[in-house]
């Protein structure tokens, strides 16, 4: 089954002008918004809810996601960012080699996740026409199939890889991950990095040294596929929809033990990290939410009439 070991060399983006360049992991992102404000528009529109509430809504997702994702990422695994390089945690550059632009590649689930549901509190406060579980049971529809295309992004900046895969049938090397664009333009003497990486992939005594590793990024991606369709078939199809936090629930369960048991094949992120009874620091910030969403499904009784 070699067939479905590969090599990974994307192009992962396409150069604007001077330093900037317009990363495809970024268009993941927009593609994921997009596709999110469509969905909440079928369900606004299917309950007749006012569209007017939507646009508002879309804003306070969308910065509650990028700033809760990347103040959980700073937080979590890369808190050296905060001395070493601090304005690059609140703006798409980096400053720690003169002005580069990167956007913002380190982002954290766990982050994004206790990001949206604070903003959606904010956005409660200011827009009361529903609950605020009623709205998260609605919103973790979209922020589901958002999770596809940023994983997908992930898989093509080479970024958050698996471990080594060995024998495994499946496996992918990734080659702008082993060899960082510094060290590639040195090894092969070539100053545009793309075309170095290029290099790299056409030389086998460069190549040989990087590893298989499991698409941790894909296993993740395809996961949530079923994800989105649990929590869209439960919501259309049965009267759970009425089960204040039910969906919530659901969805916490689900996407935090798809993340606990992908970690297993991942390797960990960032400089700092925890191995507590052999589970990783993803696993460990996995672990509450599930619990969460167990007590949302199951145990949780609104005390006053859902508005």
């Amino acid at each position: 089954m070699h067939a479905l070991k590969f090599d990974w060399n994307p192009v992962t983006g396409i150069d604007i002008v001077g330093n900037f360049k317009l990363h495809f992991y970024s268009l993941m992102w927009v593609i994921a918004f997009i596709l999110g404000w469509y969905i909440m528009k079928r369900i606004y529109t299917k309950e007749k809810i006012n569209l007017e509430f939507l646009d508002p809504m879309f804003i306070y997702v969308v910065l509650s996601t990028m700033l809760g994702a990347r103040l959980g990422h700073v937080l979590f695994y890369q808190s050296e960012l905060i001395k070493q390089d601090f304005f690059s945690i609140f703006l798409p550059f980096s400053f720690k080699n003169g002005v580069e632009f990167t956007g913002f590649q380190g982002l954290a689930s766990h982050g994004a996740a206790i990001g949206i549901i604070l903003g959606m509190y904010l956005y409660r406060k200011k827009y009361n026409y529903k609950s605020l579980l009623w709205i998260l049971d609605r919103i973790v529809i979209p922020v589901a199939s958002g999770a596809v295309f940023v994983r997908i992004g992930n898989f093509i900046n080479s970024e958050i890889i698996g471990k080594a895969s060995g024998d495994f049938s499946l496996g992918v090397r990734f080659i702008q991950d082993y060899y960082n664009k510094y060290d590639v333009v040195r090894k092969t003497g070539i100053k545009d990095v793309q075309d170095a990486y290029n290099a790299v992939a056409s030389n086998p005594e460069l190549l040989e040294a990087v590893p298989y590793r499991h698409p941790s990024q894909l296993y993740e991606s395809f996961c949530y596929i079923f994800v989105f369709l649990a929590l869209w078939y439960f919501y259309s199809k049965t009267p759970k929809r009425n089960q204040t936090g039910f969906l919530f629930g659901l969805f916490l369960v689900l996407l935090w033990t798809v993340r606990f048991f992908v970690e297993y094949v991942k390797e960990p992120q960032g400089d700092e990290y925890i191995n507590w009874f052999g589970l990783n620091t993803g696993q460990w910030l996995s672990i509450p939410f599930v619990l969460i969403g167990l007590y949302f499904m199951f145990l949780y009784k609104p005390k006053t009439p859902v508005a």
